[in-house]
């Protein structure tokens, strides 16, 4: 596989392939070259899912080299967190040639890209939850959760609602454990993400 991979991007331009085996010489020879583009097996030879742990690492010193997702995993969820991770593009093993090496040079190029393989079965999936999340949210709630969409600070709810500071402050916070959200900013995409699908 590894071969046949290194075989297909010296089509397209690749200077100098550097291959490992594990995180921890992962991160050795990311350290000294610095590459363009990594390509990354979620299962490495640590584990099964040693390479979401090496994503993630990477993530924190790094937000800026392109990762490209080489897995047999076609899960939705492990998909789903490769990309929250950080992951750049997602492409099955399996895929044709053709299809690896456009996610490769689109991925290289500063693009993402998600095999039309799995994307939708993603979507899906991430609609689903969020759907189920959304069940419980209280009429208070959704009111507080249409003007986060719009871009309005926690005052400015307060004061169109005619309601004080603090209560908001509470409704946000059990927005945030409702959806998910670790950050203001985080909840306010979320409210924009659920107007957006439900307009």
């Amino acid at each position: 596989m590894l071969q046949g991979f290194k075989q297909l991007v010296e089509g397209a331009d690749a200077k100098e392939i550097v291959t490992a085996y594990k995180a921890s010489e992962g991160f050795r020879r990311y350290r000294t070259r610095r590459p363009d583009i990594i390509v990354l097996d979620l299962q490495m030879q640590a584990g099964a899912f040693s390479g979401l742990s090496f994503l993630r690492r990477l993530r924190l010193v790094d937000v800026e080299t392109p990762v490209l997702v080489l897995s047999l995993h076609r899960d939705p969820a492990v998909v789903g967190c490769a990309l929250r991770f950080g992951a750049s593009g997602y492409v099955p093993k399996d895929a044709a040639p053709e299809e690896v090496l456009r996610a490769f040079q689109l991925v290289r190029d500063g693009q993402s890209y998600i095999s039309p393989e799995i994307a939708s079965d993603v979507v899906f999936h991430w609609l689903d939850k969020r759907t189920k999340r959304l069940k419980h949210v209280t009429s208070r709630e959704f009111e507080v959760l249409t003007r986060l969409a719009k871009g309005m600070a926690y005052g400015e709810i307060a004061e169109d609602l005619e309601l004080s500071y603090r209560t908001i402050g509470n409704t946000c916070a059990r927005l945030k454990r409702k959806l998910g959200a670790q950050s203001r900013v985080e909840l306010m995409r979320a409210a924009m993400e659920y107007v957006t699908n439900t307009s």
